[in-house]
């Protein structure tokens, strides 16, 4: 598409120097494949959308408290989802199952390396023409706008670099890579352009608040448009802007029930750390808590000024606006022992019938010091698979909260049927919101969604931990790691009016298996695989193989609490009777 310049103006340092040129004769072209609920009625215009994708923001632990603004515009001014989960608890798995409205096993992005097809060769080639916001531009005539962070491996010099310019956008103001406040790149329109360490003119988050205000300025006003935002915070290195980084001086990270507490009935990685924790280690945690609501406290600038130039321009009625997460994050940090070497020795390595090596699992938990375990995400408890979910616009009813199970793979699909797209056209797994939102009654909805992960580990031996062997990866200089080559597990987290469960399995030699049930143990304390009714746990088992199998309109068949769901005890056995249990693919997941 042809680039025009800028109306004429004043510009922000760092402002968009080209927008997309908008065509009526091309609006009317492809309004066929997006009439749908809204039509095209004379005088009106389908809704605007911004989706607002902040990094690593917990729900769990908090992580909303410092954004009062952002509460006060966008979810008392419409719902707040209090179930809202993640597939996967890594950025780039996460991110591309918003951009498909896929699950992991079906867009194949399985963690943030290039080999994990994170911003790939084939990931560009097979999944980017089918994103929603590809399918936006396409088929239903939207400007597309792009601010922030896309995927950890974007700019990547094997993936074409940042000349690279996904499908589907009218307009890229792409990070290089991962999170930073300060000392980055950008591709803008696929041309790079360096950013220093001034905060008037290179703090990210405030960058992308004033890029986003521009093109709001010089849009179109013949096309709807859509805007993603995806800031840095609050991941680290959590770079606070000046007027903020003495707030919160007297906040600490919660102290909940399994806040440095030894990890018992979990499997045997979380046991090997150190508990109690030492002084400096709770002291580390509460810092590193402190500086993430710090740099959330930009990003509630950033809604405001985004809302109120939206209401400034008449466009805010009009405006579906969405935040949420990328994932969860738990914060702590724990001391080894000769206990945890031990365990790592003996267990990380072991050698199988075929000569190849099977890696232990790594599975750590801990919620702001929960289990004396190191900061991070990739695992499966609510810290870190549960994120906030806002949303305002028009026909929501203000001071709404949802109780349904939903997931990140149901933005694609609801902010398509916003724009009117018949749904049935992709090959999406997850559903549109869109009922939700509206008030519909009598609706049925999911009790189940699935969660899976695929570990990393490196093939030498960690140089700040020459104790441990190969294998493990995002290791403390305590040597306690966050990963490893088999921390790789698929989970059915199930909500019905009844229950509130969550199973689990582990790809190891141990097959290991976690079942919580949070109604009882919203902590995760007491994992209850050996205690729940066997006919429950079958179910639970069979349920998770065909939601792993599972792609577009099978992805969304009945719960195990759903009435319409069937099972047949006969598939759960092998011909000596046992459980037969999903196993993992290498390649998908």
């Amino acid at each position: 598409m042809r680039l025009l310049p800028l109306a004429p103006g004043r510009l922000r340092r760092g402002s968009p120097r080209h927008l997309p040129s908008c065509s009526p004769a091309l609006l009317l072209l492809v309004l066929g494949g997006c009439l749908g609920v809204f039509g095209v009625a004379a005088g009106t215009r389908r809704p605007n959308v911004v989706l607002l994708l902040t990094d690593d923001q917990d729900e769990v632990l908090g992580g909303m408290t410092p954004l009062k603004k952002t509460k006060a515009l966008i979810g008392e001014m419409g719902m707040t989802f209090s179930s809202a989960y993640v597939p996967s608890a890594l950025c780039c798995p996460s991110r591309a199952s918003i951009l498909t409205g896929k699950y992991p096993h079906n867009h194949h992005v399985v963690n943030n390396t290039l080999e994990g097809n994170c911003s790939s060769k084939s990931w560009q080639k097979i999944q980017e023409p089918n994103t929603f916001p590809a399918i936006l531009r396409s088929m239903c005539g939207y400007q597309t706008f792009f601010a922030g962070k896309y995927l950890n491996e974007y700019g990547a010099p094997d993936a074409g670099g940042l000349e690279h310019v996904p499908l589907g956008w009218s307009y890229w103001y792409a990070l290089e890579k991962n999170s930073k406040y300060y000392n980055y790149t950008l591709s803008i329109n696929g041309k790079a352009r360096k950013h220093g360490e001034n905060y008037s003119v290179d703090y990210l988050t405030d960058v992308l608040a004033n890029v986003s205000l521009d093109f709001l300025d010089y849009k179109s006003n013949f096309e709807p448009f859509f805007m993603m935002i995806a800031t840095p915070a609050p991941h680290s290195p959590w770079t606070a802007a000046p007027q903020y980084q003495k707030a919160f001086q007297n906040v600490f990270a919660p102290r909940n029930k399994n806040f440095n507490i030894h990890g018992t009935n979990k499997h045997w990685l979380i046991r090997q750390a150190k508990t109690p924790m030492t002084n400096s280690s709770i002291q580390f945690l509460d810092n590193a808590f402190r500086k993430r609501w710090q740099t959330l406290l930009s990003v509630d600038d950033l809604v405001e000024k985004l809302v109120k130039r939206l209401e400034f321009t008449g466009e805010l009625n009009n405006t579906y606006i969405f935040y949420t997460s990328d994932n969860g994050y738990h914060t702590g940090d724990s001391a080894s022992s000769p206990a945890a070497v031990y365990f790592l020795l003996h267990h990380v390595m072991r050698p199988v019938a075929s000569g190849c090596t099977v890696f232990g699992v790594l599975v750590l938990i801990d919620e702001s010091g929960q289990f004396s375990l190191p900061i991070d995400k990739r695992q499966l408890y609510e810290f870190d698979i549960k994120v906030p979910l806002l949303v305002r616009g028009p026909g929501i009813k203000p001071n709404q909260t949802s109780k349904m199970l939903v997931a990140n793979i149901d933005l694609g699909p609801t902010i398509l049927d916003i724009a009117g797209y018949d749904l049935n056209k992709t090959q999406m797994d997850g559903m549109s919101l869109l009922p939700i939102l509206r008030g519909a009654s009598n609706l049925t909805w999911r009790s189940d969604v699935l969660v899976e992960y695929q570990g990393e580990g490196r093939n030498v031996t960690d140089p700040t931990c020459p104790s441990l062997s190969p294998g493990v990866s995002q290791c403390f200089p305590d040597c306690v790691c966050e990963d490893a080559y088999n921390n790789t597990y698929a989970c059915v987290r199930t909500m019905s009016a009844l229950w509130n469960l969550q199973y689990c399995e582990f790809d190891d030699q141990e097959v290991f298996v976690e079942v919580y049930n949070l109604t009882a143990d919203p902590d995760q304390i007491t994992n209850i695989a050996k205690t729940i009714d066997p006919e429950l746990l079958g179910k639970m088992n069979y349920r998770l193989m065909m939601l792993q199998s599972c792609s577009g309109p099978t992805c969304r068949t009945p719960g195990v609490f759903d009435p319409g769901y069937r099972f047949d005890p006969r598939l759960m056995f092998s011909n000596r009777g046992s459980v037969r249990t999903r196993r993992f693919s290498k390649h998908l997941l």
